[in-house]
């Protein structure tokens, strides 16, 4: 996956995604994701650092061709679930 594409997630970038998650305006899961980058719908994609090498690879594609930005968290898809206080593992988080 090219470095370009991707960027690390500040604490300030953290706090505002963790409001978006509890007032549930974050779109969860690669197929979803996938649905809304390809319709224009999404701003930012949140990726686990221990996120499956295809479904980056997927998702680098469509979101260059979108420009829409992809930042790399410092939590695996356990802790990313424990973050969205979902009771199962999220590799892939968007926002609007």
């Amino acid at each position: 996956m090219s470095k370009n594409n991707i960027k690390k997630v500040s604490e300030e970038d953290l706090k505002v995604l963790k409001v978006i998650v509890q007032e549930g305006k974050a779109t969860i899961g690669t197929e979803d994701v996938l649905k809304k980058i390809k319709a224009g719908e999404l701003a930012k994609i949140f990726l686990a650092n221990n996120c499956p090498q295809k479904v980056k690879s997927d998702l680098e594609y469509y979101t260059q061709l979108r420009s829409i930005p992809i930042f790399l968290l410092e939590m695996n898809n356990e802790e990313l679930g424990v973050f969205c206080k979902k009771n199962y593992f999220i590799s892939v988080l968007g926002t609007a």
